[in-house]
């Protein structure tokens, strides 16, 4: 629930501290105090687009700030979690977001740390809920409407059961739907595969045998210049001569031993220069064998004259190969290997799309069994909830509201089975129920008789859902048709709805806080009282926060604020301040009166006085006797 709201610079409020309560949370004051501020400012707290005109004239910026308690709010931890923002060793959260004046831009922080707008309204939009006359824009919402109504009949464990079997069912269909466009070109396909397996093993393909070839290339196209360089190095070394011609020193191994025997019979006549003896002798033996080396690396260089066109022709091979599969060698030979497997399988896919239509047959009826029975769940908890809505909406001043729940469906040529005339039909949308006798995978036909031919099943379309599509309807005067709610419903008639639902639903509502602005606009003193009972009631589950103008409606509130603007220095303010029971009295008797009088103030006392004995009774109704 939401502990500590901090508001600055934002519209006409410049500081703002208000601390709120468990239970039901109400605030009063006159019109233009900036009571619809603090709600803005909290539908921005939540992640609601911002205004530039949000941020107080004459400052850089505006700042909100929420403080909310994490107890029993398992939805939201999960939630924080999932972004890495929740800190463990603390049950509160902190929401943050300042707005630019200068760019009219928004900064979001969650427990300190920079979040986008989406992650901020994905976690705002779990922690508060603001509802008006001019807001609960889910409920004119069709796609909304069912899974008001799966969490009201506490249908969502079924729910997602018939979302799992759609899945299976769907990856099943799509398994086989690209073997059917496989069969299609299967023999085309084992052909390819054939020829790829042929190709290769004619080939003789090795791996790395294209790198080989690519250096051999390269090593005989300059056969020449490799055999003269490594002759003359050869003969330099061992001969003393240069390519074949004498040269004018002696041979570089003869030099070495002659230097190497030297240094070693000076060493014996001055040891200090052993060191070099050895390296001359290193040397000496590192040349003779980089001699024998160079002998042997010689012996190697009969080049064919031929070899530079076989080697060219295999390359060709090769490239032809690369072009026609695509591909590396490498490559190549992996695919040639898992050709057989695939041409195995394409040769047996006939049997494995047989399996597969067994397999699409059986999840198609598991899943229509279970779709069926949460459509007839649906039927039964939507009446229920009707009644529920009507009896609110009776309570509300609105006795001649009409409600129900439409359940309507398509038709699909690859939907759920359901044979038609099972069911019954309510404002002309008929509503199939579950049937025994559904086909099953091995079901057989049955025999010949003289009764009629069975009529083939309707096919229903199907989602995640299930097979309902759910929209809620309303009549608001008598003798007139059921319609759609986001067609029919006024302003006053929307908010008292938005009331009735939310005081009905408020038990299987998640989110912890819930904001009601001036959602009594139009509703009398005598259905006051009525809402001030539905909005207290629903505190229960809820933390509730209420902006009114009805006393009958303030007088149920366990913390009531008085909103003032003030004004300072030419500039205009908002306060808050938390009534004493005395300063309550005053309040409500100036919103029955105006202004406060003996009268006044004891009709004030007696709303309370009222007020406080129900709530008394519905906490505990042997004390309130």
């Amino acid at each position: 629930m939401l502990l500590e709201l901090q508001i600055r610079d934002f519209a006409i409020i410049d500081r703002l501290h208000l601390r709120l309560e468990d239970g039901f949370n109400v605030l009063t004051g006159e019109t233009g105090a900036g009571k619809s501020i603090i709600i803005d400012a909290l539908g921005t707290l939540r992640g609601d687009k911002t205004d530039v005109t949000f941020v107080r004239a004459g400052c850089s910026r505006a700042r909100i700030e929420g403080v909310f308690s994490l107890d029993d709010s398992a939805h939201v931890i999960a939630t924080l979690q999932e972004y890495g923002l929740f800190d463990e060793d603390d049950g509160q959260v902190i929401l943050v977001r300042e707005i630019s004046a200068e760019s009219g831009r928004s900064v979001a922080r969650i427990n300190g740390r920079a979040v986008s707008t989406s992650v901020l309204r994905d976690v705002g939009g779990r922690l508060i809920d603001i509802h008006g006359q001019h807001e609960g824009l889910s409920l004119f919402n069709p796609r909304t409407h069912i899974d008001m109504l799966d969490r009201f009949g506490e249908l969502m464990p079924l729910r997602t059961q018939v979302a799992e079997l759609a899945s299976r069912l769907r990856r099943t269909r799509e398994e086989l739907a690209d073997l059917r466009r496989n069969e299609a070109r299967r023999q085309e396909r084992m052909e390819e595969l054939h020829f790829l397996i042929e190709d290769v093993a004619a080939a003789k393909l090795r791996p790395g045998e294209e790198e080989e070839l690519l250096r051999e290339r390269a090593v005989v196209q300059n056969a020449a210049r490799i055999t003269s360089l490594a002759t003359d190095a050869y003969t330099r070394l061992y001969e003393g001569r240069e390519g074949g011609r004498a040269a004018s020193g002696r041979p570089v191994v003869e030099s070495t031993a002659q230097i190497a025997a030297a240094l070693d019979e000076l060493s014996r006549l001055d040891p200090s220069i052993g060191t070099m003896a050895a390296q001359a002798s290193d040397l000496h033996y590192q040349a003779e064998d980089l001699a024998a080396t160079l002998r042997s690396y010689r012996l190697t260089l009969d080049f064919e004259i031929d070899r530079i066109d076989q080697i060219e022709d295999r390359l060709t091979v090769l490239r032809d190969l690369q072009r026609k599969y695509g591909g590396d060698i490498a490559q190549l030979l992996e695919r040639a290997g898992r050709a057989e497997a695939e041409i195995e399988r394409l040769a047996n896919s006939s049997e494995h799309i047989a399996g597969l239509e067994r397999q699409e047959s059986g999840q198609l009826t598991e899943l229509a069994r279970a779709a069926l029975d949460l459509s007839a769940r649906r039927r039964s908890v939507g009446d229920t909830l009707a009644q529920l809505i009507e009896g609110a909406m009776g309570d509300l001043a609105m006795p001649n509201i009409r409600f129900s729940v439409r359940i309507a469906y398509e038709d699909d040529a690859h939907g759920i089975p359901w044979e038609s005339g099972v069911g019954s039909r309510e404002s002309g949308v008929e509503r199939p129920t579950p049937d025994s006798r559904l086909p099953t995978p091995d079901s057989r036909p049955p025999t010949p008789d003289s009764r009629p031919p069975t009529p083939a099943p309707r096919l229903l379309a199907f989602d995640k859902t299930g097979i309902d599509q759910v929209e809620f309807m309303i009549s608001p005067n008598p003798g007139e048709p059921l319609k759609p709610l986001a067609r029919v419903a006024s302003g006053g008639e929307s908010a008292r709805l938005l009331l009735a639902l939310k005081s009905i639903l408020s038990r299987v509502d998640e989110v912890p806080t819930l904001i009601f602005d001036e959602i009594d606009v139009g509703v009398g003193g005598r259905a006051g009282q009525v809402v001030g009972q539905k909005l207290w009631a629903i505190t229960s589950n809820h933390q509730v926060v209420c902006i009114t103008h009805l006393p009958q409606v303030a007088a149920f509130a366990d913390a009531h604020y008085h909103i003032s603007k003030e004004f300072s220095s030419d500039r205009t303010r908002t306060a808050v301040r938390l009534l004493g029971d005395e300063q309550r009295i005053d309040e409500l008797a100036a919103m029955l009166d105006g202004t406060p009088s003996e009268h006044s103030r004891a009709n004030a006392r007696e709303i309370i006085g009222r007020a406080g004995g129900w709530k008394l009774q519905q906490r505990d109704p042997q004390l309130a006797l």
